[in-house]
């Protein structure tokens, strides 16, 4: 935890209290003491730094100064195909951590129906991976998260708009065009399962715009094509 990310506080109160497992690393990990300074942030505001003002095993009460904006976002909207729910979980901390603010996580025909049932999609459970990606990168923007379970009426009626003045690309492994690097225009960005979209889902992609790259000869875990594939699109 590089970054203690603290709620939302309409009244910008200068004065906030930590426990649980924010506290239990402060304790453990950073090892502070009364008077010590970390860096804090207000979830969807500001940084800045913290001052231990009193601690103990139950709470940490820290007086505040944001004063620092958070890392600008990268220009990336990913749409990426619902992983397995112990990848899910990886790849949203990564997601988190490298930048992404839109998510749309979507449906394909290689995604088991029970992924979808998984307690990962509740909204407290992705927020709680988000907010470890935040907290690692030094950031506070809660990236926005949509799901969509139907792939066809997804890519027919909503992706087209989605795409508008943006660069589409989608991930798959067989075709002959490499991913771009550096790129200097935003991007929407298609990521399949393991092994790529099947023809049909590549087709209809294709249909409303996207253009077919791959990384090289390699097939990677969803959670290794994610982080690969942005740094290579904006290695900055």
């Amino acid at each position: 935890m590089n970054l203690l990310l603290l709620s939302e506080d309409p009244c910008n109160d200068p004065i906030v209290t930590v426990s649980g497992r924010q506290l239990e690393h402060l304790l453990s990990v950073q090892r502070v003491r009364v008077g010590d300074s970390v860096r804090v942030g207000r979830l969807d505001g500001l940084m800045g730094c913290g001052i231990i003002k009193t601690l103990n095993a139950d709470l940490a009460t820290l007086e505040i100064n944001l004063d620092t904006p958070s890392p600008a976002a990268v220009p990336l909207t990913l749409i990426l195909v619902l992983p397995r729910p112990k990848m899910l979980r990886r790849t949203l901390q990564t997601i988190a951590a490298m930048g992404i603010k839109t998510l749309y996580l979507v449906n394909s025909s290689r995604v088991e129906k029970s992924f979808w049932q998984t307690p990962m999609l509740r909204p407290e459970a992705l927020q709680e991976q988000l907010i470890l990606g935040l907290e690692q990168a030094r950031d506070t923007i809660m990236p926005k998260i949509y799901l969509r379970k139907l792939f066809k009426p997804f890519v027919e009626d909503e992706l087209g708009e989605i795409i508008a003045g943006s660069r589409a690309l989608v991930a798959h492994p067989t075709t002959a065009v490499p991913c771009p690097i550096d790129c200097q225009t935003a991007v929407t960005l298609a990521v399949g399962p393991e092994g790529g979209f099947i023809p049909y889902e590549v087709e209809k992609l294709n249909e409303i715009g996207f253009e077919s790259v791959h990384l090289g000869p390699r097939i990677l875990r969803v959670e290794n094509a994610v982080p690969a594939l942005i740094s290579r699109l904006f290695p900055s």
